[in-house]
């Protein structure tokens, strides 16, 4: 019995994996139907498992997939990098070098 469940817990594990590296590094479309789709099952779920709180998550996490860095909600408004500014030049005998 031991070995059923250690091959169970070593499977969840990698399924959780699996769907933690489709969401962090997967398209963004396919992102966002996962964590809709999610978020609709979750919300089916009967009301005594008390999951509102996760759909919701879920549902916020879908909208913010939609954005291209899925970071603040004013992508795209924000004002490119100065161009005009000079850049930094550092004298390459001023750079400490490991010993």
């Amino acid at each position: 019995m031991s070995k059923v469940i250690d091959v169970g817990l070593v499977a969840l594990a990698l399924l959780a994996s699996m769907g933690y590296a489709i969401s962090a590094l997967g398209p963004q479309a396919l992102r966002r139907r996962v964590y809709a789709t999610l978020a609709r099952l979750v919300a089916r779920a009967p009301a005594s498992w008390h999951l509102s709180g996760m759909a919701r998550r879920l549902d916020a996490a879908a909208d913010k997939a939609v954005r291209a860095c899925g970071g603040c909600a004013s992508c795209g408004t924000e004002p490119a990098v100065d161009e005009t500014a000079p850049e930094v030049r550092v004298p390459l005998e001023k750079i400490a070098k490991p010993r």
